[in-house]
């Protein structure tokens, strides 16, 4: 299974994020884990994930963030566009994309 953290200020437009990606994963028939968390509580769980995004609001911590993982995993921030109309497939398929190396 494959798991995915998603960052973002306070968890609520992350949280609608989250249940559009399920909703995409479901349709595709791919198992995934997303969490959605506040970057002062994202440490711990960044270690146990395959790939971070960061929310287009919290774009300014993404060094932060990389030092977290420390070069472990993926980190990339939302496309503002896919983040804003809640595109969770595009957010998906780049999620996916990232984790396999492409």
């Amino acid at each position: 299974m494959k798991k995915i953290l998603l960052v973002c200020a306070a968890g609520m437009s992350t949280s609608l994020l989250v249940n559009k990606m399920n909703e995409a994963a479901s349709g595709k028939g791919v198992e995934i884990d997303i969490v959605a968390l506040p970057v002062s509580e994202c440490e711990k769980a960044a270690a146990e994930v395959d790939v971070v995004l960061l929310g287009p609001q919290v774009r300014y911590q993404k060094s932060q963030v990389d030092a977290m993982v420390g070069g472990r995993v993926p980190v990339e921030v939302i496309d503002m566009r896919a983040y804003g109309t809640m595109n969770g497939g595009a957010v998906l398929e780049r999620a996916l994309e990232l984790i396999d190396g492409k």
